[in-house]
């Protein structure tokens, strides 16, 4: 160990570049705050990538992309590029100590992608919520001694309504047997069925209308679960990281408990096999597809939070010496788990539906958030105690969900304080939270009325599909080759302890870009529009979802326009050469931490600041070494105001 006073500038540094043991407790950065412990930083980075994507988008993706045969590509996008612009992000939030916005201190000419970053995270806060709410729903519905969805005799079924579990009867003993007799009778004359949970959603819940266009009302009750959708999330987050850290113990792991009960009933169902198979049995022909592999890069963006903003707003409540490429590799693997987990649960219990309703696997499969709002409860129907089920099932997805959009909306609160930065506006950042949590809420208004779910839809597949892939794409451009690739692994060193892995380091410089590249390129190419179930979207409203999806990206060219514009310089060379350099303040948020090239505030600086801030710091050296001649220690100091000169 280092004793008290000798060699300051080690003080407070583990030697592998880990948090836990360490024995300070209070914030390192106190004008800030950090989190309470690491753990509280991991859970809440696996709550953040672990949400309802996991449960109803890969499931989902996996059998219209080829079963099996998806999980190659979702794998090789993992490795190359999921992990790799993880560990990136989460490294640059907590180098800097900055959020989405501040951490592009790096190169101002670049700040756009941060501003990009913030509106693809408001895009997917607003429909995130709905989905969310919409669960939230659910779980009321769900306080019953009967499930609203299990048979075909309400007044919103129509005749295709065929249940599993048939009609009520008297004797309750016999009920199953002849559910199952009645739904294979009743298929064999029909052409089209539909389940008393899909009719449900549809013509109850939502009450869909005819296209995107036709508002119709509000739906009252999914308005009042929004409202309660986002009370809940302001609440948890009325402390930020301080509050929102200790929820996560309980919103992080419960998931997993409810996941492995349903994988257990999963399993012991008939045709619970030939379901895993149709999940596991890969068409490779679809490996061909661009779509496929564009779905996999797609989808490890959307799962993982890559270019969402909230990685970096995460990191950046960290410690500066914690290990965020071990935490990187611990949560990018509990996603992918997750998701392949999830996978079991959801094809077990569609395999036990197709089996007795005697149609293939990819006939009782629902799109989108339907697939957790469909096939989910009608299984739940056939497991006793069902509302007891229910209850837990859909407070777990209300739990997913919570997880991540505490992510999305601390990042947006984070980016304005951190922007604004006074300390005024950091000691009232609960208003600021407030505030983003009720334009939230007015903005996600219209996806509670009867075009709701067409709207959603067309926010998830174009504002959080594509334009992320060119955000990341952007980000690895700008970090390793106009900040320099040197430069930012001798910062992760600084960080660290330790120099970055050799295999990142390829993937940060040519891996990752090329891939995110190549997959763009063909995902435009073989582009086809929108569709949900029958309906075709018109084309004015695919316009819209384009110009959602550009109002992300567009943020980047704009904001360079600009800052070249405001440059100093007399030619326009100049000027670029003058917005892409890093800014004064770029580096390590604490002065205890700015080390080497960043011990002095900037070339310009030399000549006047230094010389002060050298007499200073000599003086106190000169002053600790008087100290420990006589045996003393400066109270409460732990290495943090004590400094080594430039040279050092």
């Amino acid at each position: 160990q280092v004793q008290p006073g000798f060699m300051p500038e080690l003080q407070g540094r583990p030697q592998n570049g880990a948090v836990p043991g360490e024995p300070v407790k209070k914030d390192e950065n106190s004008r800030r705050g950090n989190w309470g412990n690491q753990i509280e930083f991991v859970l809440t980075s696996v709550g953040y990538a672990v949400g309802l994507g996991n449960v109803w988008r890969f499931p989902y993706l996996c059998y219209r992309n080829g079963g099996g045969a998806f999980m190659f590509p979702y794998f090789i996008m993992l490795v190359f590029c999921g992990i790799p612009l993880f560990f990136l992000e989460l490294s640059f939030g907590q180098f800097t100590s900055l959020g989405c916005l501040g951490v592009w201190k790096v190169s101002p000419m670049f700040k756009g992608v941060g501003y990009g970053m913030m509106v693809v995270s408001t895009y997917i806060g607003i429909y995130y919520n709905v989905v969310i709410c919409i669960a939230f729903y659910y779980f009321f519905m769900s306080m019953t001694n009967l499930l609203p969805w299990t048979y075909c005799n309400n007044p919103w079924n129509t005749p295709d309504c065929a249940g599993v579990v048939g009609t009520p009867r008297a004797n309750a003993t016999f009920a199953n047997v002849s559910a199952v007799v009645s739904g294979v009778t009743e298929i064999v004359n029909r052409t089209k069925r539909t389940s008393p949970s899909e009719e449900y959603w549809r013509n109850y819940v939502l009450n869909v209308s005819d296209g995107i266009g036709d508002f119709g009302e509000v739906r009252l009750p999914i308005l009042g679960c929004l409202a309660v959708s986002w009370v809940v999330v302001f609440l948890c987050l009325i402390r930020g990281v301080k509050s929102s850290g200790k929820v996560v113990y309980f919103t992080a792991t419960f998931p997993y408990v409810v996941l492995t009960i349903l994988f257990i009933r999963g399993i012991t169902l008939e045709g619970a096999v030939s379901g895993i198979k149709y999940y596991l049995t890969p068409q490779w022909e679809k490996i061909l597809d661009a779509k496929v592999w564009g779905d996999a890069a797609s989808q490890i963006f959307y799962s993982l939070g890559c270019a969402w903003g909230g990685l970096i707003t995460m990191a950046s409540y960290n410690k500066f010496h914690n290990n965020c490429f071990r935490d990187s590799i611990i949560i990018s693997v509990t996603n992918c788990g997750t998701s392949v987990y999830a996978g079991f649960v959801i094809f077990s219990i569609l395999g036990f539906m197709a089996n007795h309703l005697g149609v293939d696997v990819s006939e009782v499969a629902d799109h989108g958030p339907g697939l957790a709002f469909v096939a989910y409860p009608e299984a739940l129907t056939l497991l006793p105690i069902s509302p007891l089920w229910s209850l837990l099932f859909f407070f777990m997805l209300i739990l997913l969900g919570l997880g991540t959009q505490f992510c999305l909306l601390e990042t947006l609160v984070t980016a304005v304080v951190d922007e604004i930065g006074t300390d005024w506006i950091i000691k009232n950042k609960t208003y600021v939270t407030l505030g983003v949590a009720v334009i939230g809420f007015l903005l996600g208004v219209p996806l509670t009325t009867r075009a709701g779910i067409y709207w959603l839809l067309l926010m998830d597949n174009y504002a959080a599909s594509f334009s992320l892939v060119i955000i990341s794409c952007i980000m690895c451009i700008c970090i390793m080759y106009v900040y320099g690739h040197k430069n930012y692994f001798k910062d992760v060193e600084m960080m660290l302890g330790f120099p970055p892995p050799v295999f990142f380091r390829i993937c940060w410089r040519f891996v990752s870009p090329f891939i995110i590249t190549f997959i763009l390129i063909f995902t435009v190419i073989q582009y086809k529009p929108i569709t949900y179930n029958d309906y075709v979207y018109p084309s004015w409203s695919l316009v819209i979802g384009f110009l959602m999806a550009l109002s992300s990206v567009i943020c980047i060219p704009i904001y360079a326009l600009f800052k070249i514009a405001v440059s100093e310089g007399s030619t326009f060379l100049e000027r670029l050469k003058n917005s892409v350099k890093p800014d004064p303040d770029w580096g390590p948020a604490l002065q205890e931490h700015r080390k080497g090239r960043y011990a002095t505030t900037g070339p310009e600086s030399v000549e006047v600041c230094p010389l002060k801030e050298d007499l200073k710091d000599e003086g106190k050296e000169k002053l600790k070494e008087k100290e420990d001649e006589i045996g003393l220690t400066i109270p409460g100091s732990n290495g943090s105001t004590l400094n080594p000169s430039p040279s050092a």
